[in-house]
Parts: structure tokens; C-alpha cells; sequence
């Protein structure tokens, strides 16, 4: 399906700019040519199709619907859901999160969204699917949405509303005595497209130096960095590795876009595909950027709470892959 994007970046390297093959720079140039190529057709395709989706499915009408329905434990998975098919990073997820709260949706099913939201969207599957194939891109999005559904449930179950903030806690008040109306847009889907297409384009442009910095990264990686060097922390023998890249993972941050492209390198340099998307969703899905944020909702304890949650079915999700693969 790509080897005309190969023979295009075979081109480029040794015919065009004439480097010798073997060489650590071709290699690593190749890589990053037919990556960038490969992920951004990928990603522009993905982006689009989920544009269209989200014309039907606006934020309003789905917090609109959670907010006012009884659904017995299904909230819980469907704000998971609804989490892939929004286009945010963990940071960009949170002034939805608040809006989900003064919506008046319950605590545990804002964090099922903020949860997966930034670690199953269009973006990061587009580049699963270039990267890791289809089946593994059906797994890892079943599982994100699950590690969502559970962690929410969880989080609702220990009662964590008294941990909010006081800004919070009177909005909620202010909400009780409010009615929000939500007016649709009958719109033809022919009408619909330049708005969609628009939107698309502005995605694609933000995401698009966080794709080519994490495919640059993974490049220099695959072309420099020796077989063997990263298997000997985190290789799948060791117990701990999965815990280990989970913790190392919190303190940093970067969205999907910029770190899949270096998990891809990982794993071709020995790493178990567990370890090293235990590695990725703790980047993305968990930052101090985003705990900044949250301090607006959330106290210190609610979010150490909302963070160890997480971190755990993390990790949990690590073992499972490392099992599945």
C-alpha cells in the first residue's frame, strides 16, 4: 500500500541527494522522508473523516444529552467514546472538562472524557494505524476507551465532589437554578464540507511540527541508536519495566503526534509494544501542564487521587498488551 512512498523516498536519498546506503544520516533520512510522507496522507484522511463526525455529534448536544439522561452506568462509556472523536491534547482537553462539569455531568464521567481524549483521537489513530497496522490499532483503541470507561468508574465511586474546587463548587450551585437551550443547525453535509475541510486544515497545521519533530526524533533513533541499547532497561523479562516507563513517563508531556513516531523506534529497538505504550499514554494522557490546569477544578489531592487512578490502569494496560504481543 505505501511502497510507492519507499520508492519516493529511495529516490530522494540516493538518487537525489546521492548519500551512500548503509550510512547512519541515510538511514535516518530515509526513515524520516517516508514516515513524514506516510503519516501526514494518513492523518490528513482520518482528521477529515472525523470531522464529518463530529458535525453530527457537536460537544454541545452530546454534554446536552449527558447531563440530562438517566443511562445507568453507559455515561460512563460513552464520554470514553465520545473522547476519541475529539481532536485535543490533555492540556486542550481541560476547558471542555470544565464545561462538561458546569454542564452538571457527573465528576466520574468528566474524567471517562478527560481520560481518553487525549489518548484516542483521529490523530493518534491515523498514526497507529501508519505505524503499529490495523489490528494493533483496533486493540490499543478498545483499550483506551476501556481505560477511560473504568478509571471514570472508579473516580465516581470514591465520591471525590467534596475535593473540587470552590470556583467549581459554585458553578454547580449557579447550574442547578440555570437551563442551557441548544438550538440545532439543519445543515446540508454539502454545505457542511468547507467548514469541515477548514477545520481540518487548521488541525492538521497545528499538529504538523509535533509530527515532524517526534518522526525527526525517531529518525535520528532508528538510524544512530545501536539494536539492543534500549532492551537491556526495558526488556519484557524484566517485571518492573512497565511501572517504570509508566513513572518516568508522568513528568513529561507531548501530544500523541510527536511521541508515537519515537514509540515506533522503541519497539523496533527491542522494546515490548506494552512497556513502550505504557510509556505513550503517560505522556500524553498524563502531564504537569495539565495538572496546572486542573488546579483551577480540582485540589492538590483530587488530582494526586485522579493521577494514581490513571497511572495504575496504565500500567495495567501495559501487562495486557505485553501478554496480547
Amino acid at each position: 500500500m505505501f511502497d510507492w512512498i519507499q520508492q519516493l523516498s529511495d529516490w530522494l536519498v540516493f538518487n537525489v541527494l546521492n548519500l551512500e546506503k548503509g550510512r547512519h544520516l541515510t538511514e535516518a533520512l530515509n526513515f524520516f522522508i517516508y514516515d513524514s510522507i506516510k503519516i501526514l496522507l494518513l492523518v490528513l484522511v482520518i482528521i477529515f473523516f472525523m470531522g464529518i463526525v463530529n458535525s453530527y455529534f457537536p460537544v454541545e448536544k452530546v454534554r446536552n444529552y449527558l447531563s440530562r439522561k438517566k443511562l445507568y452506568g453507559f455515561e460512563y462509556l460513552m464520554a470514553s467514546s465520545f473522547g476519541v472523536v475529539t481532536p485535543f491534547c490533555s492540556c486542550s482537553s481541560v476547558p471542555l472538562f470544565i464545561g462538561f462539569v458546569k454542564g452538571g455531568i457527573p465528576l466520574g464521567v468528566t474524567f471517562a472524557f478527560l481520560i481518553t481524549s487525549p489518548l484516542v483521537n483521529e490523530v493518534a489513530i491515523g498514526l497507529f494505524i501508519g505505524l503499529f497496522g490495523v489490528k494493533t490499532t483496533f486493540i490499543y483503541v478498545i483499550s483506551g476507551v476501556l481505560l477511560g470507561t473504568i478509571s471514570g468508574m472508579i473516580l465516581q465511586k470514591l465520591k471525590l465532589e467534596k475535593y473540587l474546587s470552590t470556583w467549581v463548587k459554585q458553578v454547580l450551585e449557579n447550574s442547578q437554578h440555570e437551563t442551557e437551550k441548544f438550538e440545532l443547525e439543519h445543515t446540508s453535509f454539502k454545505d457542511k464540507l468547507p467548514s469541515i475541510w477548514k477545520e481540518t486544515k487548521t488541525i492538521l497545521k497545528g499538529i504538523f511540527p509535533y509530527v515532524l519533530v517526534g518522526i525527526a526524533i525517531g529518525g535520528l533513533m532508528h538510524g544512530y541508536i545501536p539494536e539492543g541499547f534500549f532492551e537491556q532497561y526495558m526488556r519484557k523479562d524484566n517485571f518492573f519495566a512497565v511501572p517504570l516507563a509508566t513513572i518516568m513517563a508522568v513528568p513529561m508531556y507531548m501530544n500523541a503526534s510527536g511521541v508515537l513516531p519515537v514509540i515506533q523506534v522503541l519497539v523496533s529497538k527491542g522494546i515490548p509494544l506494552g512497556t513502550a505504550i505504557a510509556f505513550m499514554m503517560g505522556v500524553v494522557g498524563l502531564s504537569l501542564p495539565e495538572a496546572m490546569l486542573l488546579k483551577k477544578v480540582m485540589t492538590i489531592k483530587l488530582i494526586a487521587i485522579f493521577f494514581s487512578v490513571v497511572t495504575a490502569c496504565i500500567i495495567i494496560s501495559g501487562y495486557i498488551f505485553n501478554i496480547i504481543f
